[in-house]
């Protein structure tokens, strides 16, 4: 006999308190401005904006991501996705660390080049650009500081955001020092200093979210821990086909087969292991199998 537990904490969309409104305006704003950040980068010819601007791609693919949790993410389950559509976020952030990791192999190679052959660059321009990049990421971070403690996807936004404005006040210091100084071999230089800082964060999104798609167990959880604490329970006698995964971003999930003495009450042992698995392990979308030791266990139940 098969229980499945899903907690009114679960029923509640992670990312349903997020103002939704001011994701979109941070989003106009970092998109807006990354179409300008490019066109900077190849009118003053500044490998380094351009790099800045895949970094505040990242930005807006974040931001994309978080909104489309709330927008997509909040559509009920149904026949053909019986786990919905939270899944989605994971798509997207799977893409986008991909073409990220080409963009970054692109500006590493071209900045290697350009040290060897440094190129003129209008440091003027790319100081203007700099600076209002700046602006719009200091913009987006009050836009979004006060959802970041509400939903993660928000908080994964804020953090690109913030990460995107060091690489913005990187650009600023390069073509400062260009203006002053004619050192053309700044640029490619910042621009390969934004690319290292870019692909390890990249890899980082790119591994959760394939850690997600194939079913991992969520972070932080310890199967061995979870299995050892349901098997001392009483009335437990063993413990198997035990599963932990994400639907979502941060969404964990489990499903365990419990076997019991034939003393023990099945629907006692079912609510505790339900219990368990959400007060201590932080699972709150629970399916529990329960098996009586010497039963056949397809046979009905009888407690």
């Amino acid at each position: 006999m098969a229980t499945h537990a899903d907690n009114d904490g679960h029923a509640h969309d992670h990312t349903a308190g997020a103002n939704a409104r001011q994701l979109t305006i941070a989003l106009v704003l970092t998109g807006t401005f990354l179409v300008v950040e490019v066109a900077g980068g190849i009118i003053f010819n500044s490998l380094a904006l351009l790099s800045d601007a895949a970094h505040m791609f990242t930005d807006a693919a974040a931001l994309a991501i978080a909104l489309a949790a709330i927008r997509i993410g909040a559509k009920p389950a149904d026949d053909k996705r019986t786990f919905g559509y939270r899944r989605f976020e994971i798509l997207a952030a799977a893409f986008n660390a991909v073409l990220l990791f080409l963009v970054a192999g692109y500006v590493l190679y071209e900045g290697v080049k350009r040290i060897l052959e440094p190129q003129p660059v209008g440091s003027i321009g790319m100081l203007a650009v700099a600076a209002a990049g700046l602006v719009v990421n200091l913009i987006a971070m009050r836009l979004l500081a006060s959802g970041k403690d509400r939903s993660l996807n928000v908080k994964g936004a804020y953090l690109e955001v913030w990460a995107d404005m060091l690489g913005s006040v990187g650009v600023l210091i390069g073509a400062a020092a260009i203006w002053l100084t004619g050192w053309r071999w700044v640029d490619p230089v910042v621009a390969i200093l934004i690319g290292l800082w870019v692909l390890p964060r990249t890899w980082i999104l790119l591994r959760a979210a394939t850690h997600v798609l194939l079913e991992g167990a969520p972070a932080g959880l310890r199967l061995a821990e979870v299995r050892g604490a349901i098997a001392a329970m009483p009335g437990v006698s063993d413990v198997h086909d035990l599963h932990a995964w994400t639907s979502g971003a941060d969404v964990a999930s489990a499903s365990v087969h419990v076997v019991v003495t034939e003393a023990a009450s099945t629907h006692e042992v079912r609510q505790a292991v339900s219990a368990l698995l959400s007060q201590r392990f932080g699972v709150e979308h629970v399916t529990v199998q329960i098996e009586v030791a010497g039963e056949d266990p397809h046979a009905p139940l009888h407690e």
